[in-house]
């Protein structure tokens, strides 16, 4: 792998148009490894969430992440590019669904099955965190990241509310927060993901300054969260087709802004853009050649020094015909470094006056 990488950044960095001095971004410092690291599907994210401690970066296992949002920004999409990344790995997976919603076409879409995950439609939190704790997948390799899945925790009620006995709701956050507080020790302790997606209410009682949109289920969710992303609709993203003579047009995705809410992981509140197209998923050499483009302020999609073309659905073509995705993502990564090398402090450590 090492290898691999090293002949990447070589020929991206003889097909530079940097000086000399600019190419010595190869030897960025990364502020601590991480053992077990899962991708997003997403080049820009990857970074955003980890890229200071570990090369591409991505989601570390052992902790908890919410994805919050309105709906319709993209988030059961993560999730499940989330998944499909810890089935390749050679992970197994626990996909809780209390909403009903996924079916089997669209989970292959991101290389992971239902047939062989295991799959539950709970109706309660107890539900969902009971069996989390119970788990034990199969296989001995500890160095294996599992992965646990709920989309989404808005939809989960208590065994109170289904009898009609909690008649002011109060009973789910309280829930939430025993079932959290005895979960997120076993992430830890077995190298778990737990990634699940929460959606936005507005918040009535913020005032002319507070926070206008809260997530449900109390504060637990986010207390417990080492890592929250937030999603936020950008546009939508139309084609037009010519067909038989006559011009059509269609929304094909959606464009969406990732913003680290919350991290214990590395830095919060880096962003990074999703283009998700609704049958593909995360379209992440579209990001990453906009990413480019934009940095570099070129008047056209530029790799090195190979032009791809001003369309960029022509430049995605050249990518995929000549298979140059890995190139693409390595070239984002070393521009992304160099950036936020720009940001690092320059300051000695804090000297402890007490």
């Amino acid at each position: 792998m090492k290898v691999e990488r090293t002949k990447l950044v070589n020929q991206i960095l003889a097909q530079s148009k940097e000086s000399p001095d600019d190419k010595e971004v190869s030897g960025f410092n990364y502020k601590g490894e991480i053992k077990s690291i899962i991708s997003t599907g997403s080049t820009l994210l990857d970074l955003a969430i980890s890229g200071g401690r570990v090369h591409g970066g991505g989601i570390p296992s052992g902790i908890l992440v919410e994805v919050f949002g309105a709906s319709g920004t993209g988030k059961t999409v993560l999730l499940c590019e989330i998944a499909g990344a810890v089935k390749r790995k050679g992970g197994q997976v626990m996909f809780f669904d209390p909403e009903g919603r996924l079916n089997k076409t669209f989970a292959q879409l991101f290389d992971f099955s239902i047939d062989s995950t295991e799959y539950f439609m709970p109706d309660t939190v107890k539900e969902v965190f009971a069996p989390v704790r119970a788990w034990s997948p199969e296989g001995k390799n500890k160095d294996v990241v599992h992965g646990i899945f709920a989309d989404s925790l808005a939809a989960l009620s208590t065994s109170w509310e289904l009898e009609d006995k909690d008649e002011y709701g109060m009973r789910r956050a309280k829930e939430f927060s025993e079932e959290l507080r005895k979960t997120c020790r076993i992430l830890a302790q077995k190298n778990y993901l737990m990634v699940c997606s929460n959606q936005v209410r507005q918040n009535l009682a913020a005032g002319p300054y507070g926070q206008k949109y809260k997530t449900p289920g109390g504060e637990a969710v986010g207390f417990y969260s080492s890592l929250r992303l937030q999603c936020s609709l950008i546009q939508k993203i139309k084609r037009k087709r010519k067909i038989a003579g006559k011009e059509f047009e269609q929304v094909v995705g959606i464009e969406t802004q990732v913003m680290v809410y919350k991290s214990s992981v590395w830095k919060p509140y880096h962003t990074a853009p999703l283009f998700i197209l609704f049958d593909y998923g995360i379209d992440d050499i579209q990001a990453n050649l906009r990413f480019l483009k934009e940095v570099k302020g070129e008047t056209e999609f530029i790799l090195g020094k190979q032009k791809l073309g001003r369309s960029i659905d022509d430049a995605i073509a050249v990518i995929e015909k000549e298979g140059l995705e890995k190139m693409l993502r390595e070239e984002v990564i070393l521009l992304w470094e160099r950036i936020e090398n720009e940001f690092s402090s320059s300051r000695k450590t804090k000297v402890r006056t007490e």
